[in-house]
């Protein structure tokens, strides 16, 4: 039998992994720098691919997923359209993304110890959408 944590582990990194992708929908059409647009574009193809295997899981398991509320999701773009509305540039963009990578980061290690009893494999899929974070992260560097 899955215990309670798995599945809360579970279902908050698939809300994480849902909100990287949208963060990155919402400001792909304003990047400028074609290297800059590849590295998006190959983060979230990560984080939809990680996406999908929660999604097998948490079937597995016999839950549902965790879709981003409205309120969190309408907050996003409110931000992103402020920031990109004042600031078209690249460097926006990246600190944008950045800000994304580091609250992802900072709620997905909160979850892993809010849900200590989860089990491996969700801890281990927890552990691999936070390095996808980390090193979005580290490449958005370059263009702030």
């Amino acid at each position: 039998m899955i215990n309670n944590d798995t599945i809360q582990l579970l279902k908050e990194c698939d809300l994480g992994s849902k909100m990287a992708v949208s963060s990155i929908d919402e400001i792909m059409d304003e990047i400028r720098d074609s290297s800059l647009k590849q590295i998006l574009s190959k983060s979230k193809e990560h984080h939809k691919a990680l996406g999908n295997e929660l999604h097998s899981m948490l079937l597995q398991y016999g839950s549902g997923e965790k879709d981003p509320t409205p309120i969190a999701k309408g907050m996003s773009w409110i931000k992103a359209n402020m920031k990109m509305g004042m600031d078209h540039s690249d460097a926006t963009a990246a600190d944008l993304i950045t800000d994304g990578c580091n609250m992802g980061i900072k709620t997905l290690h909160k979850h892993l110890n809010q849900y200590d009893a989860a089990n491996e494999p969700s801890r281990n899929i927890c552990k691999r959408l936070i390095a996808i974070e980390d090193t979005l992260y580290r490449d958005m560097q370059a263009y702030l």
